[in-house]
């Protein structure tokens, strides 16, 4: 593709995230994917850290994905941006900001492991946006694939219309290839190079009869498909694909294949997949906002989301999607929620580290933008004379803190220029000072969140900190609250006071623990008759029990799962006003929650552990220890797979543990369960 010309009509495009549990394959996948489209002249290697997608030093060092890449590249005369996303838990919120602007994904599943616990925590993110999906179940070649077990676990623990398009041809190290069900041919790998051919005679028998198992599913949801069925007592190829198609975009049913991605067994199939089954930027319902619906036509005024900004040596990066109109250099663009204008200095096709400049993008396109200065992740940059605004992604909630300080003096204005740089890069990353003790505290989703970002800290500013022990974030409810809560608020500093009367019932209400969006539990209604406190009022009064709500009592800690009432109320001719109302209602919110019974809520985790069958008992002991409440032990040949759940501040420090118990064999991955009510202290 030339530079400045994007000669794709809309419908030749694909949008896709790689979205998996960590280890799954991904990068692996995306690496062969950018080799076989010609992108890249040799396959990276995660081990040897030099794939493309992960290029961030830390990346390499560790040998996971932490930052999501966006990559271009081309199949079968398709575009493709590719976003290769992170499988760890602290690293969600890329996985989140990601999903929002794609219309597809390719969701990749280790073949002896099945769904695991990210695996499940993205594909309900994919759910939340609407994302068609296709699955790949990777990494058939090891010991222990089972490609029936990976598709049963997929039904099971996701609950899709699991449909597989493909049969293993071989098990484990004699995996050589796969039957394809939708054209009934053999695809096997020699060397790495594709070869095509007749089914294999032994093979015969078991295709035909999922091919029949396959059409028959595809005619229960598809009517057309239905008709065909039963007129021919099947489906022609072309009436499988289309009807296949059609039931992703709807999101009634998933395509499953598989492969061995680092054998280069497969991935072209994928790649075909990609274009057969995958949506184009037409093929998506058209993006609303407020006061906006358009489909993504080049010729409408223009409407992009920022879902990705990264600092770099040459400037600031501002990642967009663009859903209507043209993006052409030096437009100025209004960034809807903070009323700024900001100027496209820049417009570049992305190739993960590396840029390719484009005079213009059009609707469906993505990508990066140079000239922006404060636009942050979820903002909508529209037309000057427009206020279109669309949903930004969510935010994930930060679980835990660290305390900060710089070494010298001299370097703390830099720490906090530096701190505000990552907070705006990342948006689950919050900075802000300890009312008691004056530190610095950044809070972050995980332990590795908060390592990775201290350690770019050190790296690429060059800071030299200290970092204290890690604090958990804690959150406070209601048990018992008041009735009849009366609150005066008066202030009179010469000239026009500050006059409201309030009174409020506070009540309890059940906390969602599973959310960890960082929503509030909270409801605010208004039983007041006769006017004797203003509607404009009343909202003010709401918005300052809302503020109320960020420091609890009991610690200064987010308050969840309260109702206030606000029963009666009255006013000064002069000295009322919205503002006075609201600071009312804010003190009013507070005073009451002082009267009120209150308690302590802690993050809870999920714990998946993977050892040696022989140290189970050792595993059990110690996840009790920690007031862990075991929830499934299963054995999978010589190794258990324990899943439990335990508080986030018990598991601080548990990897290294799990290691000396396990003779370094042991392994666990974990992911956010909401709160749960914490032990009396």
């Amino acid at each position: 593709m030339g530079a400045n010309v994007f000669r794709h009509s809309l419908d030749h495009v694909r949008n896709l995230g790689i979205l998996a549990h960590v280890d799954a394959g991904k990068t692996t996948v995306t690496e062969r994917m950018l080799f076989l489209t010609g992108m890249t002249h040799k396959t990276g290697e995660v081990h040897d850290g030099t794939t493309v997608t992960d290029f961030d030093p830390q990346e390499r060092e560790r040998g996971i994905t932490i930052f999501a890449a966006a990559v271009a590249c081309e199949w079968n005369d398709h575009h493709f941006t590719v976003i290769d996303t992170p499988g760890h838990v602290d690293f969600s919120d890329e996985v989140e900001r990601s999903l929002r602007v794609l219309d597809g994904a390719v969701a990749v599943f280790d073949a002896v492991a099945g769904v695991e616990p990210q695996s499940e925590s993205v594909w309900r993110r994919a759910d939340r946006y609407g994302v068609p999906r296709i699955a790949f179940v990777n990494k058939m070649d090891r010991v222990g694939a089972d490609f029936t077990a990976a598709v049963e676990s997929i039904r099971d623990r996701l609950h899709p219309v699991a449909l597989p398009v493909q049969l293993p041809m071989g098990v484990e190290d004699g995996f050589t290839g796969v039957v394809d069900l939708v054209r009934l041919r053999a695809l096997t790998w020699v060397a790495g190079a594709l070869c095509v051919g007749p089914i294999p005679e032994q093979l015969a028998e078991v295709a035909r009869k999922a091919r029949f198992e396959l059409e028959e599913a595809v005619a229960e949801r598809h009517s057309g498909a239905l008709e065909e069925f039963y007129a021919h007592s099947g489906l022609s190829d072309a009436t499988l694909a289309s009807a296949l198609r059609a039931l992703t975009l709807m999101g009634e049913a998933v395509v499953v294949l598989c492969g061995a991605a680092y054998r280069d067994i497969g991935v072209e199939s994928l790649l075909d997949a990609v274009v057969d089954y995958l949506p184009s930027p037409l093929d998506r319902p058209p993006v609303r906002g407020s006061g906006f619906e358009s489909a993504a036509d080049p010729a409408e005024p223009l409407a992009a989301l920022v879902f990705k900004v990264q600092a770099t040596g040459t400037g600031r990066l501002t990642f967009v999607r663009v859903y209507a109109g043209t993006l052409v250099k030096g437009a100025q663009l209004r960034d809807t929620g903070s009323g700024r204008m900001e100027r496209i200095g820049r417009i570049l096709r992305v190739q993960a580290d590396r840029h390719e400049e484009l005079e213009q993008a059009v609707a469906g396109q993505i990508v990066a933008v140079i000239g922006p200065k404060q636009a942050r992740a979820g903002a909508t940059l529209c037309a000057p004379e427009s206020s279109v605004l669309l949903e930004p992604p969510v935010v994930t909630e930060p679980v835990m803190s660290v305390a900060l300080e710089a070494r010298t003096s001299a370097e703390t204005e830099r720490l906090t220029t530096a701190l505000a740089r990552m907070a705006d890069e990342d948006p689950s990353l919050v900075v802000r000072t300890d009312p008691e003790s004056g530190q610095t505290l950044l809070s972050g989703v995980g332990e590795l969140h908060l390592e990775v970002a201290v350690e770019k800290i050190r790296r690429e500013r060059g800071i030299a900190v200290t970092v204290g022990r890690p604090q958990v974030a804690y959150r406070e409810t209601v048990l018992r609250g008041v009735s009849g809560f009366r609150y005066r608020y008066a202030k009179q500093n010469g000239g026009q006071g500050q006059f409201a009367d309030l009174v409020i019932d506070v009540e309890p209400i059940a906390v969602d623990t599973e959310r960890t969006d960082g929503a509030v539990d909270f409801e605010f209604r208004s039983t007041v008759v006769g006017g004797r406190v203003p509607a404009e009022y009343v909202r003010a009064v709401e918005a300052g029990c809302r503020d109320a709500l960020a420091d609890g009592p009991l610690g200064g800690h987010q308050v969840l799962g309260v109702r206030v009432t606000l029963t009666d109320g009255s006013t000064h001719p002069v000295d009322s006003s919205e503002r006075s109302f609201r600071l009312g209602g804010r003190a009013a919110l507070r005073e009451a929650l002082r009267g009120s019974e209150m308690a302590l809520l802690e993050p809870l985790l999920e714990l998946t552990v993977t050892a040696p069958e022989e140290s189970v008992g050792a595993i059990l002991g110690d996840i009790a220890a920690r007031r862990g409440r075991v929830l499934d032990s299963v054995i999978r040949g010589s190794t258990v797979v324990v899943t439990a759940t335990a508080p986030l501040a018990e598991v601080f420090g548990y990897a290294t543990r799990l290691r000396s118990r396990t003779q370094g064999r042991g392994t666990f991955t974990s992911r956010p369960l909401g709160y749960d009510r914490a032990p009396s202290r």
